[in-house]
């Protein structure tokens, strides 16, 4: 096992619940061989499970959204863990020290910390913040894991990009949009060829800059989220304030006239950081499944809920289907935008919340029916991607997860049959350091370009 340090951390973490515990960040970049595992890791996995996720260099920042990004991969090959990783994203803020806004105020969109997401489309890994353009990372045998650098569309994309995008599985386009900053367009919608090529950008009127981190994307539609968590300069740390006066509304755009009317449905004052899923049932009828938050900003737990939009008399109405906690919702992402009857989420520790504990939900969107899988005392899981085991969309396969235990101070990857989530775990990789509390990452199979 090798380590190297590239910046020195501070002697002392400070207080703030986002730098304790697991949340704080690993001082090294490591990189180990063939981990001891417990079980047996199924032999159709060959690929990289990476995560993605905030880890200060100097061992401080002022928000949990602010550290600097680091990506954490696990290669599984033919029932071996071969090899664990992580390694900070080299954007030009981590390297430099350049800023995101200037002295003038000026954006440098190249700035930023790539800390929330790591995705693949048209051969291309991305690895996302939603402040600033992707940084492309080389998954190369004898590359793994290295930063390539921005990733502006060929100087097409002139805003940032949102950190979850999202792949059509018919067309193979990827959808994102972009957001922030003090002046308009507030909110700019963008679409990229299955080659990749951005073929689609169009700014969108709203009334003022509000955080909107998800959105969704069904086969006919593409739908807004605009959220009453509007733009503050003022605030120090996250420079966004809950504005119940704001209002909550939904945008609904026809993916076959991507520069034609943005349809406004009211619905109750939220936030939704994440969407499980969208998918038309009908032509004029739109379904939604989101983790939910009442209010921005207190604690709150989230909550599933279910929106369904009805397009004759601009109404949505809106269920909550679960009353567990959850966060970082999940499908087969085969199933983006059509009608998937199983999702997942977690429960566990968030800044601030103290101790939760940590599971996995598996929910049947049909029935109704939630599974759980406890992870044990101290043991919380991070976001569970799905893996799939054959070609068939919707079909078995298996839910990845770190997890961290409390106990030992160290992480896990913990591999469950998605099927049977309660049952015991298929496998255990036991990584040679813990892997911090992060945001997002993907199953990356070889087998797909």
């Amino acid at each position: 096992m090798t380590a190297t340090t590239p910046g020195t951390a501070s002697e002392s973490l400070a207080p703030a619940p986002h730098l304790a515990g697991n949340f704080a960040p690993v001082p090294d970049e490591l990189t180990a061989y063939d981990l001891p595992v417990t079980g047996v890791i199924p032999p159709e996995l060959t690929g990289w499970f990476l995560r993605n996720g905030p880890n200060p260099r100097d061992a401080a920042s002022r928000h949990w959204f602010f550290g600097d990004g680091m990506v954490h991969g696990l290669r599984l090959e033919g029932g071996r863990a071969v090899s664990y990783r992580n390694r900070w994203v080299r954007t030009s803020t981590f390297t430099d020290g350049t800023p995101v806004v200037d002295e003038q105020g000026h954006r440098n969109l190249r700035a930023g910390v790539a800390n929330t997401h790591i995705v693949r489309h048209a051969g291309r890994t991305l690895a996302l913040v939603e402040s600033s353009f992707p940084y492309e990372i080389d998954c190369r045998p004898g590359h793994e894991l290295e930063t390539i650098g921005a990733h502006d569309f060929g100087g097409r994309l002139n805003t940032a990009m949102t950190a979850h995008p999202k792949t059509c599985p018919t067309t193979g386009e990827l959808h994102f949009f972009g957001y922030g900053g003090p002046n308009p367009p507030y909110l700019t919608y963008h679409r990229a060829d299955a080659s990749g090529e951005l073929a689609v950008s169009r700014p969108i009127d709203v009334p003022a800059p509000t955080m909107m981190h998800d959105f969704h994307l069904t086969a006919a539609h593409v739908i807004f989220m605009d959220l009453p968590v509007v733009f503050d300069r003022s605030r120090p740390g996250m420079p966004y304030a809950w504005d119940r006066e704001y209002g909550a509304r939904l945008g609904v755009l026809r993916r076959d006239d991507p520069y034609g009317e943005v349809r406004w449905l009211s619905i109750d004052p939220c936030y939704v950081f994440h969407s499980l899923n969208a998918h038309d049932d009908g032509p004029q009828r739109i379904v939604l499944h989101v983790a939910r938050y009442a209010e921005f900003g207190t604690n709150t737990p989230s909550h599933l809920w279910r929106w369904s939009i009805d397009l004759v008399t601009g109404t949505v109405a809106e269920e909550q289907l679960d009353d567990q906690f959850c966060e970082f919702p999940r499908i087969d992402d085969r199933l983006a935008g059509q009608p998937a009857r199983f999702g997942h989420a977690i429960s566990g520790e968030l800044p601030g919340t103290g101790p939760i504990p940590g599971a996995l939900l598996r929910y049947d969107l049909r029935s109704g029916a939630a599974t759980r899988h406890d992870f044990g005392a101290g043991r919380t899981p991070s976001e569970a991607a799905f893996a799939p085991a054959d070609d068939r969309p919707g079909g078995p396969g298996w839910l990845m997860t770190y997890v961290y235990d409390a106990s030992t101070d160290s992480s896990d990857l913990v591999i469950l049959d998605a099927e049977d989530i309660s049952a015991d775990p298929v496998a255990t990789v036991h990584l040679p350091q813990r892997v911090p509390y992060g945001f997002h990452g993907n199953w990356l199979p070889d087998s797909i370009g």
